[in-house]
């Protein structure tokens, strides 16, 4: 497992930057139907966009945070 540890720190950057494009354009998406502004949409659209969004980052963020967890126990493990 110790040679997958720049993996598993890579993979764990890149879905933390996933993670916040997608909270950005949840965000952007919702925020702009419920302003009103998106034609054929009503408003409580956004609400649910936004939700979605919402659920979908911290289930990535949540990913990055239990990969770096797992690299933090294997360099104890490694030290130890």
């Amino acid at each position: 497992m110790r040679e997958h540890l720049g993996f598993l720190k890579f993979s764990s950057a890149v879905v933390k930057v996933a993670a916040w494009i997608f909270l950005f354009l949840g965000l952007l998406g919702g925020v702009s139907l419920l302003m009103g502004t998106v034609p054929g949409n009503s408003r409580w659209m956004g609400a649910l966009v936004l939700a979605f969004y919402v659920f979908v980052f911290f289930f990535l963020y949540l990913t990055a945070k239990i990969a770096d967890l797992l690299v933090k126990i294997i360099n104890e493990i490694k030290a130890g």
